[in-house]
């Protein structure tokens, strides 16, 4: 059963029945088109939008290749300039690779030496000396060292040097070869000689004429590096001491040793035979001996008594575990002068049997 409504309510709703028929008689009257008429209307708004849309996409296409056309390049892709700069550059390296390439193929190749040639290598001096001396020929020794003499080309008086090649094997022990030899008329060189000693011995190498004799002062010397010497003689007695400083005299080979001579009770005539002419020869690691046997300024006959005793020494210093061919290969040369084969077979086989 409904509720009965309040006179309140009944009020309310003939205030809002009597507004809407007001606002129905102040409203204009509009005319609604049938559903014929709004179905034109949706097919001509459809076909107005398609021809919009068409002709957008040729007017953006057009503007796109205008700009191509024109040089108006896009700010990335395959058409911005950086893409198509990329392109010209890898063109133009490809073009220019391509030239190199057919260039190199039709100029013709330089003519390779098989051999070198020293001669290109060395002054206009060492040239006209080089000239002196025959290729291929083997000299006798007289005739070499002759040429020697004849064959320096320096302005001051230049060391006149033998090369021996020897048979052996520097890497075994017992094939080391290494002696000393005093040479009759010395070597042309002055020699500073020091001498670690005190006492007698002291006194007697400064009377042999020694350059430097010390101990303690030497020592703090050696230390500083200050080597005003050639050559260290030493006693038995001071070479503990000397083991101190062995890291500064040994990369110089100025370290004494026994085998040198250079270690002897006696320092004053280890110091006479130095300044007479003493020297010491060994083999390198290619086991070849190089030794200066005097000056240019030397006669023929100085000359010829030097290398006779050095080669003589060389074969008795010959090691007993050596087979085959003792001495391969000899010559002769100059401070900065071309090198002079030397018959070593002749040469050696005539030291050997005493006709010097």
């Amino acid at each position: 059963m409904a509720k009965a409504k309040t006179p309140k309510e009944v009020k309310a709703v003939d205030e809002t029945a009597a507004e809407v028929a007001e606002i129905k008689e102040t409203a204009p009257e509009i005319d609604l088109p049938d559903e014929a008429v709004a179905a034109e209307v949706t097919e001509s708004k459809s076909v107005e939008a398609e021809v919009t849309e068409t002709e957008t996409d040729e007017s953006v296409k057009a503007d796109a290749e205008g700009d191509v056309e024109s040089g108006h390049l896009t700010k990335a892709g395959k058409h911005s300039a950086k893409a198509q700069r990329e392109a010209e550059e890898e063109e133009a390296r490809l073009k220019a690779k391509e030239e190199h390439k057919a260039a190199e193929d039709d100029a013709p190749k330089p003519a390779q030496r098989s051999v070198p040639n020293p001669l290109h290598q060395h002054g206009k001096k060492y040239r006209e000396a080089a000239k002196l001396v025959e290729v291929g020929k083997a000299y006798t020794l007289d005739e070499a060292l002759d040429l020697a003499r004849q064959t320096a080309s320096v302005k001051f008086d230049s060391s006149v040097e033998l090369h021996v090649n020897l048979g052996v094997d520097p890497r075994q022990a017992d094939q080391m070869v290494r002696a000393t030899v005093v040479l009759p008329h010395g070597t042309g060189k002055t020699i500073r000689i020091a001498v670690y000693a005190d006492g007698k011995a002291a006194e007697d190498a400064t009377a042999a004429g020694a350059d430097i004799v010390g101990t303690a002062d030497l020592l703090a010397d050696i230390e500083k590096g200050k080597l005003d010497f050639d050559m260290l003689v030493a006693t038995p007695a001071g070479m503990a001491t000397l083991g101190k400083v062995a890291k500064v005299l040994g990369p110089r080979g100025l370290m004494p040793n026994p085998k040198s001579g250079t270690v002897t009770p006696d320092p004053a005539k280890a110091v006479k035979e130095a300044k007479a002419g003493k020297v010491e020869f060994r083999i390198d690691k290619q086991g070849i001996l190089h030794q200066a046997i005097g000056k240019v300024s030397f006669t023929p006959e100085h000359l010829r008594a030097n290398a006779v005793t050095f080669l003589s020494a060389v074969l008795k210093s010959k090691p007993s575990s050596t087979k085959g061919t003792y001495v391969k290969a000899l010559s002769a040369t100059t401070s900065m002068g071309p090198g002079i084969k030397i018959d070593s077979s002749a040469t050696i086989s005539a030291i050997a049997t005493g006709k010097k």
